[in-house]
């Protein structure tokens, strides 16, 4: 059994080798997104604020957009409300192209009401199309079946790993520098391989539930539902929104909105998603949604992370988990770090591979050669 897990190990971390090492480096990159479009976007991700400045009204910005960019439709909209230092993040609104359903995003002063860029591809962005890809391999719907493969195949080499070396922590930290070089390398690879398994572990799983869920969003928004071409929002145009954000602060305790849904869709409704006041680090910004009738604005469901069901609360915590952002910087750094394990140890385990084939060619020919010379 031990034998053919191992030949399972070998071959399938052969088989994803290419494509997970992308995968890894480009989320390790992407641990720091935040601050690599902000230092490379200054003028965009960041806007000056003074002391005490309200934002605009969401109706007023929207309609700020609307009358600079008449062809489109807002659809999302990323609310910031922290201020660090006089700055502040730049609001980013989603919009969608009249006609052919493209979607562009635009990033705006939420004090000011200044569009601060055109609208651009959402993969326009080099840390965009980093996640592009990472997600997709920039293959669209079928990258993303094949990153959802891919993290299934990491998962079983995380742990059929773990199960191989199970008795790791006997020489957890040896490194036989002064044997043969594949002694060394089969070291290295195993003591690498245990010291991230708990991180690479939560990467695996929740990379292939992420994936599995653009998979199946893609194949029933595309394939299974007929699309339909948007020239105008589905909701009451005299509603406001901004008034509907005020109520949502006031549906669930401590509520922050963070993320704004405009129904783009026929079946869908006004919806906000935001954070509240909790002691669990890894509820998202997006784990709070209130939802209001689009025809009348009444407030039809609200979500309180901290009185949903365990499925709700863990689903949730993926977000977080996956990229290592629940305890600021120091989970960041290490996320980032331990997520380039796999870069490694592909490296040894090539090597490893290659040493034992390469014995084993030498075997077969040297037992070749040692039939011939008795007949």
């Amino acid at each position: 059994m031990r034998k053919k897990l191992f030949k399972w190990h070998s071959y399938l971390a052969l088989l994803a080798m290419l494509p997970l090492i992308i995968i890894c480096i480009t989320g390790s990159v992407l641990v720091f997104k935040v601050e690599i479009d902000t230092l490379l976007m200054p003028d965009r991700m960041q806007v000056e604020v003074l002391p005490h400045s309200p934002r605009l009204s969401l109706d007023t910005l929207i309609h700020n957009i609307k009358k600079q960019f008449p062809n489109y439709e807002v659809g999302t909209w990323e609310i910031f409300n922290e201020i660090e230092n006089n700055q502040s993040r730049s609001d980013t609104a989603y919009i969608i192209r009249h006609n052919d359903n493209i979607w562009k995003k635009i990033y705006l002063n939420q004090y000011t009401g200044v569009i601060l860029s055109e609208p651009v591809d959402l993969d326009h962005d080099l840390t965009d199309w980093l996640l592009d890809l990472h997600y997709q391999l920039l293959l669209a719907t079928k990258g993303a079946f094949v990153g959802f493969i891919i993290a299934l195949i990491f998962l079983f080499l995380v742990i059929s790993g773990i199960i191989l070396r199970r008795h790791f922590w006997l020489k957890l930290f040896t490194l036989r520098l002064h044997k043969a070089r594949h002694i060394f390398f089969s070291d290295l690879h195993k003591m690498i391989g245990i010291t991230s398994s708990p991180v690479l572990l939560i990467l695996a799983l929740t990379g292939a539930y992420w994936n599995a869920s653009v998979v199946i969003h893609e194949v029933s928004e595309h394939i299974i539902e007929e699309p339909v071409i948007i020239n105008t929002l589905f909701h009451n145009q005299s509603l406001s929104i901004e008034q509907l954000r005020a109520l949502s602060a006031q549906a669930i305790n401590s509520f922050t909105a963070t993320y704004l849904v405009l129904p783009y869709e026929p079946n869908m409704n006004i919806t906000f998603y935001g954070v509240v006041e909790s002691h669990n680090p890894l509820h998202s910004e997006y784990a709070n949604l209130i939802s209001f009738d689009k025809h009348t604005g009444k407030l039809i469901h609200a979500q309180d992370i901290r009185k949903t069901d365990g499925l709700t609360v863990t689903l949730d915590s993926f977000r977080k988990l996956h990229f290592g952002y629940f305890a600021g910087l120091t989970s960041k750094i290490i996320w980032c770090i331990l997520g380039l394990s796999p870069v490694f140890l592909s490296f040894t385990g090539f090597y490893l591979y290659w040493q034992r084939s390469r014995r084993n060619s030498m075997a077969k020919q040297n037992r070749k050669d040692s039939r011939f010379n008795r007949e």
